[in-house]
C-alpha cells in the first residue's frame, strides 16, 4: 500500500465478486471493501482509490497483474467511456451468475426471507441489439478523449450525437456504432448527424442553452415499424423541415416521424406537445396476437422479446383458471393486464400516469378485450377501502412497481386485503426484498424467477410468487 496524490494505492488486489450498480469488489488489507468500476472478478490489479468512506473505498484498477478467465473482448469501441454497457468485458454466462447471486443475496440479506428452490435465471437469446428504444443527445461541445486533449492538433469539429458521459450532464460522447438497437437505428443517427453538419444545422449547447438540434429518440418495434422523434430547441421552420424532409426521403421505412420544439431547461418531452411530421403519430408492438399502440410518451418494456418471457412467467405464477378477479398495480399502459385478461374473470389496472391509462384503455379496445378496467391515480391514495368496495376484493394481486418499490401504505393495504396470491415483478430486487419483508408473516415465497432483460449491464428483473401461509 502506498500514497499517491493524497489517494491510496493498493497493490495486488484480487477482484472477488460483482456487486450492485455494475461494480466489482476487492478487499483492502484492513478488510474494507473496495468497489471498482473497471475490473472483472478474477482479475488481480493495483487499485487507486477515488473515494474513502468509513466502511469502504471506491477506486479504479490502474494496473492489471493477471486477467480473469471470465473476461471477454468488448464488442463496442466505446466500451469503458460510454458507461451504458458496464459488463461487456465479462462473459455472458458469468453476467447471469452474478445477476442471480445479487437477487438471492438481496432477498436473503435485506428481506431476511426464506426462499424455495430458486429457478435458474432466464437469459436473453439476444445479447446485443435487443433494445426497442434509444435516446440520443446532440452537443456542440462533445466529450474529448485524453489523446485528443493532450495532442497539439486543433479540434475544429466538436459536434456530437450520442450519449451523456456518466455523471456529466453537459458532456456527450459521439457514438459511431451502438450495439443495443437493431438497424436502421445506427444508420438513422449517423445520417442525421452528417446531414446536420453538411447543412450547418447547429447542435445544442446545454450550458448556454442555444442551438437547433437537441435530442433524438428512435423506437423500433417487433412489427418492423419505426418511430423517430427529433427534439428542436429553436423554432426554425426552414431548417427543421430541411432535416425532416431529408429523413423522410432517405428512410421511407420510418412509420412515424415526429418532432418537438422544446426551449425549456430540461430535455423531458412528457410536458411537451408532440407534432407528427409524416406518417402516424404512433407505432404498434405485438405480443401473442395482442397489439399495443405506442406513442412517443408511452412506456413499453425496452426489450420486447424478454418482456414476452417476463409476462409469461408472471401469468404462469398467477395460475389463473378464468374465475379470478385480478388487480394489476402499477399497470403502466396495461400490457400485463391485457396479456393475462383471457385467463382471468376480470382485471383492474391502476397507474399514476393519466396518459398511460388512456393508452391502456385504447389498447383494450384495439384488442377487443372487455374484461379490463383501468384507473389513474397515485397508488397510495387511490388504492383504498372505497376503491376495493367499488371494484371488488381481488383474488390475486400482480404488482410491478418502479425501482423505488411500493409505498408502505400500499403494502399495508395489500395485507389488509390478504389475497390468496401475490405476484411481485421487480426491476430492483433490493426494494423488492424490503417490501417482501413487511409481508413475510402472512405470506411465504413459493416461487422466484430472475429474468435478464438487459445483457451487458448489471440490471435484472425478478418475479416472486407469494402465497398465504
Amino acid at each position: 500500500m502506498r500514497r499517491k496524490n493524497n489517494r491510496t494505492v493498493f497493490e495486488n488486489v484480487t477482484v472477488i465478486d460483482a456487486g450492485a450498480k455494475g461494480k466489482t469488489i476487492g478487499k483492502a488489507p484492513d478488510g474494507r471493501v473496495i468497489f471498482l468500476t473497471n475490473a472483472v472478478p478474477g482479475d488481480v490489479v493495483d487499485v487507486q482509490t477515488t473515494k474513502k468512506r468509513k466502511a469502504y473505498f471506491e477506486g479504479v484498477a490502474t494496473n492489471f497483474h493477471s486477467l480473469s478467465d471470465k473476461r471477454v473482448t468488448p464488442t463496442c469501441e466505446h466500451f469503458g467511456t460510454c458507461g451504458g454497457c458496464k459488463w461487456q468485458d465479462m462473459g455472458y454466462e458469468h453476467q447471469l451468475f452474478y445477476k442471480q447471486k445479487e437477487v438471492e443475496n438481496n432477498l436473503r440479506r435485506i428481506g431476511h426471507l426464506e426462499l424455495p428452490e430458486v429457478s435458474p435465471i432466464l437469459g436473453s437469446k439476444k445479447q446485443y441489439f435487443y433494445r426497442n428504444k434509444m435516446e440520443f443527445s446532440f452537443s456542440d461541445s462533445r466529450w474529448l478523449t485524453l489523446e485528443e486533449i493532450n495532442s497539439d492538433k486543433e479540434i475544429a469539429n466538436k459536434n456530437a450525437l450520442g450519449f451523456h458521459i456518466p455523471g456529466m450532464w453537459d458532456k456527450i460522447l459521439d457514438i459511431k456504432k451502438c450495439h443495443l438497437q437493431e438497424d436502421p437505428s445506427n444508420a438513422i443517427r449517423l445520417e442525421t448527424k452528417n446531414f446536420a453538419l453538411t447543412n450547418n444545422l447547429s447542435f445544442f449547447n446545454p450550458r448556454n442553452q442555444h442551438g437547433l438540434l437537441r435530442t433524438m429518440m428512435i423506437r423500433t418495434a417487433s412489427t418492423g415499424e419505426i418511430m423517430v422523434l427529433v427534439q428542436f430547441f429553436e423554432n426554425d421552420k426552414v431548417k427543421r423541415e430541411l432535416l425532416l424532409n431529408h429523413l423522410s426521403a432517405k428512410f421511407p421505412e420510418i412509420t412515424s416521424l415526429l418532432y418537438v420544439i422544446n426551449s425549456k431547461q430540461n430535455d423531458t418531452i412528457y410536458d411537451q406537445k408532440i407534432i407528427c411530421f409524416s406518417g402516424r403519430d404512433h407505432i404498434f408492438e405485438e405480443m401473442e396476437g395482442l397489439k399495443f399502440k405506442i406513442n412517443a410518451k408511452s412506456f413499453y418494456q425496452t426489450n420486447s422479446d424478454q418482456a414476452f418471457e417476463l409476462y409469461k412467467i408472471t401469468r404462469e405464477f398467477a395460475g389463473l383458471t378464468g374465475n379470478e378477479l385480478v388487480y394489476d398495480l402499477y399497470t403502466g399502459t396495461g400490457t400485463i393486464a391485457q396479456f393475462i385478461a383471457k385467463k382471468a374473470k376480470k382485471v383492474v389496472g391502476i397507474e399514476a400516469v393519466p396518459e398511460a391509462i388512456e393508452d391502456a384503455k385504447a389498447n383494450a379496445i384495439l384488442n377487443n378485450i372487455e374484461n379490463t378496467t383501468f384507473f389513474a391515480g397515485d397508488m397510495k391514495n387511490i388504492f383504498n377501502k372505497e376503491f376495493i368496495a367499488q371494484n371488488g376484493t381481488p383474488d390475486i394481486i400482480i404488482t410491478d412497481p418502479p425501482r423505488d418499490g411500493m409505498h408502505k401504505d400500499v403494502v399495508e393495504q395489500i395485507l389488509s386485503i390478504a389475497p390468496q396470491k401475490i405476484v411481485y415483478v421487480s426491476c430492483n430486487s433490493a426494494t423488492q426484498a424490503r417490501d417482501l419483508e413487511m409481508m413475510k408473516d402472512l405470506y411465504k415465497i413459493t416461487k422466484t424467477q430472475a429474468v435478464d432483460m438487459f445483457p451487458q449491464t448489471h440490471h435484472v428483473e425478478n418475479v416472486v410468487l407469494l402465497e398465504k401461509r
